[in-house]
């Protein structure tokens, strides 16, 4: 965040963010860990928020799950009252996570358009 100038409207990216961004190279975010990490004070001031705007390539993550007391429906739910994300934002990190998971592209892409894509479809319309 230290390369992203947030002092005018429109943020300015800078050589390494701009880098990580246009090679959407994953960032793993775990907001509630961070939290407990002391990165940030309230999920508001989390990074995942601003970055996700940007367009950069963001996972959601809880990190540790037993030593962070928190679930993947708490950290998207944080994400929702925090940021404002929406059924097509939750969509996207988890969209990013599996694109950046470590199985066959084949595979990633079957389980995105089999899977994920009509899940989410379903639920938006519900």
């Amino acid at each position: 965040m230290e390369d992203i100038d947030f002092s005018s409207k429109e943020p300015k990216l800078g050589l390494l963010s701009s880098y990580i961004r246009d090679r959407r190279i994953a960032l793993e975010l775990c907001p509630t860990s961070n939290l407990q990490t002391g990165i940030a004070k309230i999920y508001s001031d989390h990074p995942i928020g601003k970055l996700a705007k940007l367009k950069f390539h963001v996972t959601l993550n809880t990190d540790n799950r037993l030593m962070s007391n928190t679930s993947m429906s708490h950290e998207m739910q944080e994400c929702v009252k925090s940021f404002g994300w929406n059924f097509a934002d939750l969509q996207t990190v988890t969209v990013n996570a599996l694109e950046s998971s470590f199985i066959d592209h084949e595979d990633k892409l079957e389980i995105i358009e089999k899977t994920v894509k009509p899940a989410y479809s379903k639920i938006s319309a519900e």
